[in-house]
């Protein structure tokens, strides 16, 4: 089943003297559009122009490629929310149930989305299965500050068993562990200043291991050195279960065990040491907890900054009503169906050739299913 067949049940919301124009035709020319490198409602316009003969390969277009004008007007009537659903039912149909991975949740701010105060920027969150390279879901957020409860709704709509949940100090709550072991996921939150008796006792209890069981923080390590441009980074990660000695474990679910993590960088003659300290649901294993604390910042270095430097989201002045939201939402699924194409070539070099050729944009919306 093609992706576009997710929105048959998407409601449109036009009067009937307004429907020259099919909403699954103007939907398909505006992803087809971002995957060729389309930013605006202009650019929308002229690829349908001049790409008239294939679009009909897929779709009728009955009466033509509609104005930019009407394009702008027909995405911003879209509901987000039943979007954001058609968006994750074709994400869920692509995901392997068995392909274990670490799912990343972070904010993003539209940074030109905002009509006179800048305060009005929308802000979202993002769902990111780092090692399958998909975003999940996207969901508007009131503001960073209400990041809390749009990650919330996002774990509750999201399938979450097997992988494991990271996201920043902000989300380490004991609502936050309890909504993902629900849906039988795991977690690896850092703790901050937002918890502070836990971070402190966390601290604490290193110190006293450290003291009296030396052996028990070797055989619980891992270190990692990396090194490159001048620099060595060396990190290393140590995992010990919680126990009865942890006042601060109540009303945690799942809270089986913490993690250091100590990180040193040396640039010449300079040395810096920086520690920081997690939560998780996991068992004991240095080697796996190392390796989900990494991924969790490929949400930032292949999802954000793609968004940003490839598909221009954040210099995107579109702010028509929800239409920003609703082209977030068209630009990850443009930026899914490029991942997911076996074409050998960076996001970029993806979209140029898609904007070049027929047969490779074809090749990247018929990815994962036949043709439509």
């Amino acid at each position: 089943m093609s992706f576009i067949n997710h929105f048959n049940d998407i409601q449109d919301t036009r009067s009937h003297i307004n429907k020259k124009h099919e909403l699954l035709d103007v939907i398909f020319l505006t992803v087809t559009a971002i995957i060729s490198g389309a930013e605006g409602w202009k650019d929308i316009k002229q690829f349908g122009d001049s790409k008239l003969t294939w679009l009909r390969k897929f779709r009728s277009f009955e009466n033509g490629i509609p104005v930019d004008d009407t394009i702008a007007r027909i995405i911003s009537s879209l509901a987000p929310e039943a979007l954001l659903a058609c968006f994750v039912s074709w994400v869920n149909e692509l995901r392997d149930a068995n392909n274990q991975s670490v799912i990343a949740f972070d904010g993003k701010t539209l940074r030109h989305s905002y009509d006179g105060d800048k305060k009005t920027a929308i802000h979202s969150v993002s769902a990111y299965a780092v090692e399958q390279g998909l975003v999940l879901a996207q969901c508007k957020s009131k503001s960073k500050k209400n990041e809390v409860s749009t990650v919330m709704a996002l774990i509750e709509l999201l399938e979450l068993k097997g992988n494991i949940i990271t996201a920043d100090a902000m989300h380490c709550l004991k609502k936050v562990t309890k909504a993902v072991s629900k849906k039988d996921g795991d977690y690896l939150l850092q703790v901050k200043n937002n918890q502070g008796k836990l971070n402190k006792e966390i601290q604490a209890y290193y110190h006293k291991v450290r003291r009296e069981q030396p052996s028990l923080i070797q055989q619980n390590s891992h270190e990692t050195v990396n090194d490159g441009h001048g620099r060595i980074e060396q990190r290393t990660y140590t995992q010990l279960l919680v126990t009865d000695w942890l006042e601060q474990r109540h009303g945690w679910v799942n809270f089986n065990s913490i993690v250091e993590v100590v990180r040193q960088r040396y640039v010449g003659d300079s040395h810096t040491m920086e520690t920081s300290y997690y939560i998780s649901s996991l068992g004991i294993n240095p080697e796996q907890v190392a390796k989900s604390i990494r991924q969790h910042w490929g949400i930032e270095n292949s999802a954000h900054w793609v968004l940003d430097m490839t598909f221009k989201e954040d210099d995107s002045r579109i702010r028509r009503g929800d239409a920003p939201e609703n082209m977030a939402t068209f630009r990850r699924f443009a930026m899914n169906l490029a991942k997911l194409s076996a074409i050998k070539d960076s996001m970029k070099g993806k979209l140029k050739q898609a904007a070049w050729s027929d047969e490779v944009r074809e090749q990247l919306i018929c990815t994962s299913s036949d043709l439509i």
